[in-house]
């Protein structure tokens, strides 16, 4: 009996909230820095099924960009969800959780359609975005370090 029961609980996917666990691995603080550039993405550990984050793209001294960040359970689906400049919120949907990556996808958002995070060892990242732009295919990574999250 105990061998058909774990061979069941073997067979049933993991929960949403199991699989927002494990994002553990992007939680902390992010950077991609160039001359001119320097873009900051922090995550705080997922708890209740949730993690939240923030980025912030500064150029030239001057913030450009930033966006407000969450990784909730939907329908029991890790659901990925932007809020560029901190407006309307866009949900994207992981179709790919492991210990390693996760891709989240919205086929009905202009661009991106995809967002993809692949950990890269123990201190680095990448994250790519993918979608059709221009009539043509387009796919941007930025590659990011672990960073100190203190001031």
């Amino acid at each position: 009996m105990r061998r058909i029961l774990l061979a069941l609980a073997l067979l049933v996917p993991a929960s949403a909230s199991a699989q927002v666990q494990q994002l553990r691995w992007l939680a902390g603080c992010w950077e991609l820095r160039t001359p001119t550039r320097v873009t900051q993405e922090s995550w705080i550990a997922p708890a209740g099924e949730l993690m939240l984050g923030t980025s912030r793209t500064v150029i030239r001294e001057v913030a450009r960009e930033f966006e407000f960040l969450r990784v909730e359970s939907r329908g029991g689906t890790p659901t990925y969800v932007a809020q560029p400049g901190g407006g309307t919120a866009t949900a994207f949907g992981a179709t790919v959780v492991s210990d390693t990556s996760v891709t989240f996808e919205n086929l009905q958002h202009d661009f991106p359609q995809r967002i993809i995070y692949r950990r890269i060892g123990s201190d680095s990242l990448v994250a790519r975005i993918e979608g059709p732009q221009g009539g043509q295919q387009r796919g941007i990574d930025f590659r990011m370090k672990r960073i100190s999250c203190d001031p």
